[in-house]
């Protein structure tokens, strides 16, 4: 008596078919993640560079809120700020208004102590946001098999000119 294999799946290959579509979908679990991880990343560097030109926009609509005479010869100088937490907690004007609200939205950007600055020399005006950004940092150091990773700072820093400074000649 002949016997006949009978047309069909076997076992071992229904296995092997599943092994392919768990390894699969798990690839595509790790990449959803990380491409999670990476939009909060880029939606915090857009915040701060929005806080930024909120702050440069308010310094060039009032250079010269500290001038007793005008021209003024140092715009926007009263506008420093060594970092946040030297912002105004009373607000007796336009400049303490503004640096008061640019201290809050730095705050409220998120992350581990986000922190700012503002300097300006010469009518140029530099604004240095910083914050922690380690959960990408991390991703991308353990897609790499780096297992040392650490906090990451992230510094956006926007320069620009706000005004020539007068000479008088």
């Amino acid at each position: 008596m002949k016997r006949h294999r009978q047309a069909g799946v076997s076992l071992i290959e229904v296995l092997v078919a599943m092994l392919v579509l768990a390894v699969g979908l798990l690839g595509a679990a790790a990449l959803q993640l990380n491409a999670l991880r990476y939009t909060d990343s880029s939606t915090t560097s857009t915040q701060a560079s929005f806080i930024a030109y909120d702050l440069l926009d308010r310094i060039r609509a009032n250079p010269c809120s500290n001038a007793s005479f005008s021209p003024c010869s140092s715009p926007g100088a009263a506008y420093q700020l060594a970092n946040v937490a030297a912002a105004p907690s009373t607000i007796s004007g336009v400049r303490d208004q503004d640096l008061s609200d640019f201290a809050n939205n730095v705050k409220n950007l998120g992350g581990t102590a986000p922190d700012a600055s503002v300097s300006i020399a010469g009518g140029v005006v530099t604004i240095s946001i910083t914050w922690d950004d380690s959960r990408a940092a991390n991703a991308a150091n353990t897609a790499a098999g780096n297992t040392s990773a650490g906090t990451a700072r992230v510094t956006f820093t926007l320069v620009s000119q706000i005004a020539t400074v007068w000479t008088g000649t």
